[in-house]
Formats: structure tokens, sequence, C-alpha cells
């Protein structure tokens, strides 16, 4: 279908809400409470648009697209809307960008960014205490702009039903079971809600003041805990040469859901005990040798068993840690090459 979007004309697919139409089409329109997991909410009001033939003005993340709309989103009207808005959210914590985690990649900071916000026009002040209790995810509820997001993942999502709005008009805040510190809570420490919070107030505690996001090179990969496969962006400090965060992909099979070990175990590629070479033991000392006379000694032992007691001394243990096409090749080569079918794996328990 075709839509007028600030006088220019775009074709885009049926059954696409404005917000998701313009930013198919590149078109940059304020927004915190919608993402695409978590569908329309129409909260905070940040993406209102000017729609031909509606009153007043309406949210892009809620208004469905139709064949020959015409939607204005850089009208005076609109700006000063969205102005508003992002002031008020701005003015209602404590946006301190410099000392912020999410410096560079908050989309609190890119709106107020793009509207020409400089600072907050009001102030508001709220007594909200930082949580530190947890073992992976730090909370700061002064950043907390109650866009609902890391309720709708944690409720709808993941759906282990850990957070929640709690009190009243102003007071307001998201909280963990009845009100208790994070690590005290039911929280499985999955880290959803981080990657759904727009702002600085869920961050991964582990990576806090190991570089600015713009500072790691991004690296996509596979996730090497199970069989499931989940796409992750290992975020690498490449002058250390380690990871320093793991976010999830927004793609199939996991759609940037991680467990807790695929998003906050990845200290294991940087250790320093890991074996960085093959070793053979030689008079009862490991030495180092290439690769090429590891695996020819390899060969040759299990050669030698075998002729000496049989295939059906030998078995393979696959892993869920590996991809399915090496576990693959493990039985394989049990069956083809060694002649047993003494095959197993550790999902099987």
């Amino acid at each position: 279908m075709n839509i007028i979007l600030n006088n220019q004309s775009y074709e885009v697919p049926d059954g696409l809400t404005v917000l998701e139409a313009a930013r198919r089409c590149g078109v940059y329109i304020p927004s915190l409470c919608y993402h695409p997991k978590t569908g329309p909410a129409g909260k905070c009001r940040a993406c209102v648009v000017e729609i031909e033939g509606l009153r007043g003005l309406q949210t892009a993340c809620t208004v469905r697209v139709r064949d020959g709309m015409k939607v204005f989103s850089n009208t005076e009207r609109v700006l000063q809307a969205q102005r508003l808005v992002i002031d008020l959210l701005l003015s209602s914590g404590e946006h301190d960008c410099l000392s912020c985690e999410q410096n560079g990649v908050c989309e609190l900071q890119q709106a107020a960014y793009f509207l020409g916000i400089e600072r907050p026009t009001f102030r508001i002040e709220r007594d909200r205490a930082d949580d530190r209790s947890a073992e992976f995810i730090d909370r700061d509820p002064a950043r907390c702009i109650a866009c609902g997001r890391c309720v709708a993942g944690c409720n709808s999502t993941v759906v282990n039903e850990v957070l929640d709005f709690g009190f009243r008009a102003g007071e307001t805040a998201v909280i963990v079971d009845d009100d208790l510190p994070m690590g005290a809570s039911s929280c499985v420490q999955c880290g959803e809600c981080v990657q759904l919070c727009p702002t600085g107030a869920l961050t991964d505690k582990k990576a806090r003041g190991l570089g600015r996001a713009w500072e790691l090179e991004k690296v996509n990969t596979t996730c090497p805990y199970c069989g499931v496969g989940c796409q992750v962006t290992l975020h690498v400090d490449r002058a250390r040469n380690r990871v320093v965060r793991v976010t999830g992909r927004e793609v199939s099979p996991n759609q940037g859901m991680l467990c807790v070990k695929g998003r906050y175990a990845y200290e294991f590629p940087s250790s320093d005990k890991r074996l960085k070479y093959p070793m053979i033991k030689k008079d009862g000392q490991h030495v180092r040798v290439s690769w090429d006379e590891a695996l020819d000694y390899t060969a040759s032992r299990i050669k030698t068993i075998i002729d000496q007691h049989g295939p059906d001394t030998f078995s393979a243990f696959g892993s869920g840690r590996i991809t399915n096409e090496n576990n693959y090749a493990i039985q394989k080569f049990t069956r083809a090459v060694i002649g047993t079918n003494n095959v197993d794996h550790c999902a099987r328990t």
C-alpha cells in the first residue's frame, strides 16, 4: 500500500503501525515504550504524529496504516508535543548522561538530541534508592521513565512474572515481586529487562565501567552453552582482548532472549586457564607440540587400542555446547570410522 509521510510517498506492507512503517522508510519518530517484542503500548506519548482526517495528535505506535494515509511527524505542532513529553521525562529523574552506562545507546538521549533539548526545563525531586543487590543487574530507579517495556518483557516474553508497576500517581514505579530488592526476589537474572530498557535504569553490573558502547567492537556469534543456537552479540574490548558484555540478537531462534549463562557467563574466552595450543604428555610432563603431531598421536593411540581390544572399547560423547553439525560429525566418525554405536550425549540425561 502507499502512504504519504511528510509529503513523501512510500510503499509499505499492510498491517504495520505508523511507527513501524516510518522506521522501514528511514524516518525517525521518537518512541520509548514501544518495542517489536512487547507490541504497541501508547504510554509514553513520545511518538505522536498528525494524521490527515483524524482529530488531535495520534500515537504512531498504535495506529495502523491505511492506503493513501497522510502522516506528518515534522510539523511544529507535533515537535512541540514531542519536546514536552521528552522534557517531562528528563525532568522526572536523574539522567546524568556523562556517568551513565547507556550513554550513546540510550533511546531517551537520542530523542532529546533529535528534538534539540539540551537540559530539562523542570525539576521533579524523587527519592529512589539504587538497587545493587542482584548478582548481574543494577537497578537505578531515578533513571526509570515507567515505559513498561521491562514489565512487558518479564511477564509476556520470558514469562518470569517478577516485575510489575507498584504504588500510584506520581509515586508509580517498577517494583520487583512485592517491592523487594532484586537480589532477594524470585528474579532468575536472565537480563531480558536490561535488553529492553530504553534508558540506564537497568544495566549489566559486570559491564559497568569497562567501556563505552562506541569503544567496543560488536561481534555476532552463536551462544556456546546449549544446542538451541541462540544468536548473540559480543561487545569486545580489543585493546584488552576480552568480552565486556553480551546481548541477544533480535533474530531467530531466540529473538533477543538469553538465559543467565548465555548473557552473563562470558569470561571463559579470555581466561588465562584456557589451553592455547595442543600438548602431549612425554616422560610425565605435558609438552607443547604442533597440531599435526597431536592429531597423528591421537589417531595412532585410537587405532592401537581398537586393534588390541576391538571397536566397542571406544565411546564418543556429544555435547550441548557444540553445534549440531559437530555432534553429527562425532557420531558419524564413531560409527563409520571406528565401527561402533557407542555414542551418547549429555542432553539425554
